[in-house]
């Protein structure tokens, strides 16, 4: 982390059209930080931290769990999948793992969900110390996009970061689900930055860069700024026209 917020891209949402692996070439020319994607079945984690270690560029964070957590007759084959794939993260120089509730699990009430989800967590959240990787829990939009996901608001995901109260065990927020589950966006932030482990981007309507929909992003970053946030921030977004002209704008947002 550095003393302002620093850039990742998401390889799975941008530069797509290149090889998997070059893409990072393509961050790394645009003078971003980091980058990041989604699942890393079938990826090549080991090429990916040979060039991000060769282009200066930071291993942000994959995704670390896909079972879901809200069952807690799946709790065994969870904590399995989340410390194979927190070893997996050390091994490569990755410094986050994404970490989603999953579905409603309508073969159990709310709470019961919410204190399988706390206890998956506490349960890992040991190895995530020792490995120095940081878990990173992002609540979805249940109105456009993850309609099954269980945890939507970010006050539950504060909620439960505070429940497991470890250092590597942080949210995610995501910009454009919390403007489409409750709004309220730099407040928030502001007065939850210190359980905030990361952050992601994109405009409402249509999940594009900044500046294509509602949000004003240039005060959005300006409250991050005053808050001290020094996390990164991830593009988790399409671009409605170059990819690196999307980027670009963001990286001039951010004032580099």
């Amino acid at each position: 982390m550095t003393d302002s917020p620093s850039l990742s891209v998401c390889l799975d949402t941008l530069f797509t059209d290149d090889r998997f692996i070059d893409r990072i070439d393509r961050c790394a020319e645009l003078g971003v930080d980091g980058v990041e994607f989604w699942e890393p079945a079938d990826r090549p984690l080991q090429a990916v931290r040979e060039r991000t270690a060769a282009t200066d560029l930071t291993f942000v964070g994959m995704v670390g769990c896909t079972t879901g957590l809200t069952d807690p007759d799946a709790r065994d084959q969870a904590v399995a999948e989340l410390q194979s794939t927190i070893e997996t993260a050390a091994a490569v120089d990755c410094e986050n793992l994404i970490v989603t509730s999953g579905p409603e699990c309508e073969s159990h009430g709310w709470q019961t969900q919410y204190d399988s989800v706390v206890d998956i967590l506490n349960t890992v959240a040991p190895d995530a110390e020792e490995a120095g990787v940081m878990l990173l829990l992002e609540p979805l939009n249940t109105a456009v996009d993850h309609p099954e996901s269980f945890l939507s608001r970010s006050e539950t995901g504060f909620d439960i970061v505070d429940e497991v109260d470890s250092p590597q065990v942080r949210l995610l927020y995501d910009v454009y689900h919390q403007q489409i589950t409750e709004g309220n966006i730099i407040d928030t932030l502001q007065e939850n930055i210190d359980r905030v482990g990361h952050v992601h981007i994109a405009d409402v309507p249509g999940r594009n860069e900044p500046g294509t929909g509602e949000l004003n992003y240039e005060r959005i970053i300006e409250g991050l700024e005053d808050a001290e946030y020094d996390g990164y921030i991830g593009c988790e977004f399409r671009a409605t026209g170059s990819d690196s002209s999307a980027v670009e704008s963001v990286l001039e947002l951010l004032g580099d």
